[in-house]
């Protein structure tokens, strides 16, 4: 299993997503003037905003120090001539190196949903000799400010630096856990309002290599807080052919990387969906992984997704990074609102990663209990029932699952459960790993849209 939801790590939402958009691409609803309506006010009630930077038009609107814009058929953030020089001692090697960097800050964004929980995601190229950091400050509905918190520090590769979160920030109003950004007294009705993010990207002295950012932006998200969630109406019956792999097979390799195969769900899913869209890893590449391993693509990228503060691999914006490190590919987290949501996506040929959390006996034909799972759902039954690649199968064969669709639309959405213990504990609250193409089709960008990512 997953740690990545491990209460002790993270925080996760305090609130599970109403039922929400059905969207265009549900065949059921496809073209009607009530369905435009239904979706025009699920999407206006949806209590998540996600608001991303992509365009050449967005990287110039931003306050830039010795960065700049770069257009072509994917606009993106580079270092032009750096801002200046600075020490940085990687607290995971020990090993103290002075970098070039340049800074990038957003404009401010006022969030639709004043949030209690905001979690950022980019996507960018780090060749050898660079990497780059992610940092949210935003401002309180009280009026007061956040500091700059660190969301990430990341690259590609993990040579120059390791990548990884930030423990111990705090402002005794909100505190970053792991990878969310959370107001610690949600009750209180605390919110943030808005933010800006900042992209300092780094390079060694002298060199003319540089990061290149394609994407940056942030989900924020306030929610109703509830054990149960409404049901959504089937929809649609369609399966995608998503490669199958599992996690378990994996068990023991790589112990260095949160202990093995065994807690490999999230990169495993990841790579199943990278393989989706036709991502593939060089021999070389793979060269570093014993060849008596069976899929060795999994053991690269559970390396690859390892953060080393969290000693996981389940730190949710470096799976959604590793993702776009492939050719033509973008991801992003983000939380949904309902099954509905899903069978959008399927209908335009876009799996999704979810997370959830259950008990043994709350979700039929699973055979295990979790503190925190990922699975790349794939499709829908004529029933309504998930079809879902769940890596904690004791084979690649054994991966495809058929789930009940009440029991997994509970577990996935709702934000409190009662663990074996009898104690009320945290759920996911809908959150999701969406990995789709740089250049999406008309009828994909429709279906993005309609779950509240562009």
């Amino acid at each position: 299993m997953s740690r990545a939801e491990q209460p002790s790590r993270r925080t996760l939402l305090t609130a599970a997503i109403a039922a929400a958009v059905a969207g265009g691409a549900v065949p059921a609803m496809a073209g009607t003037a009530a369905a435009v309506e239904d979706r025009d006010k699920a999407a206006a009630a949806r209590p998540v905003d996600n608001r991303a930077w992509t365009t050449y038009t967005d990287w110039r609107g931003g306050t830039a120090h010795g960065t700049r814009a770069v257009a072509g058929a994917r606009p993106g953030l580079v270092i032009g001539t750096a801002a200046g020089t600075t020490d940085y001692t990687d607290p995971h090697t020990g090993r103290t190196a002075t970098w070039e960097y340049a800074t990038w800050t957003s404009p401010v964004h006022r969030l639709s949903v004043p949030a209690t929980e905001v979690i950022a995601s980019w996507n960018a190229h780090t060749p050898a000799g660079t990497w780059l950091q992610t940092e949210l400050q935003g401002t309180y509905s009280d009026g007061t400010d956040t500091p700059w918190y660190v969301m990430g520090r990341w690259a590609a590769g993990d040579e120059d630096i390791r990548r990884t979160s930030v423990d111990d920030q705090s402002d005794g109003k909100s505190s970053i856990w792991t990878d969310t950004f959370a107001v610690d007294e949600p009750a209180s009705g605390l919110r943030l309002v808005s933010y800006r993010l900042r992209l300092t990207l780094y390079r060694r002295p002298g060199s003319g290599t540089t990061p290149k950012v394609w994407r940056v932006g942030a989900m924020g998200s306030d929610v109703p807080d509830r054990f149960t969630v409404p049901a959504s109406t089937p929809g649609l019956a369609r399966e995608l052919t998503v490669p199958r792999y599992s996690q378990e097979i994996h068990k023991g390799q790589y112990p260095e990387y949160d202990n093995g195969g065994e807690a490999w769900c999230s990169p495993t899913s990841s790579q199943m969906i990278i393989e989706y869209w036709g991502g593939r890893l060089t021999e070389e590449q793979l060269s570093w992984v014993d060849p008596s391993y069976a899929d060795p693509q999994i053991c690269h990228a559970a390396r690859y997704t390892y953060d080393y503060q969290y000693a996981g691999c389940g730190n949710w914006p470096f799976n959604a990074a590793y993702a776009a490190t492939f050719d033509g590919l973008q991801g992003v987290v983000t939380r949904l609102g309902s099954l509905t949501d899903l069978e959008t996506l399927i209908a335009a040929g876009i799996p999704a990663i979810t997370s959830q959390s259950f008990l043994k006996t709350e979700l039929t034909g699973a055979g295990y209990g979790t503190s925190g799972h990922l699975m790349t759902v794939i499709g829908f039954t004529a029933e309504g029932d998930v079809i879902a690649n769940d890596p904690a199968s004791p084979s690649d064969e054994a991966v495809r699952r058929v789930y009940l669709r009440r029991e997994f639309e509970n577990i996935w959405l709702r934000t409190k459960r009662y663990n074996a213990s009898g104690k009320v504990v945290s759920g996911t609250g809908g959150v999701c790993y969406l990995y789709f193409p740089a250049h999406p089709s008309p009828l994909q960008r429709k279906a993005l849209a309609a779950v509240g990512v562009r």
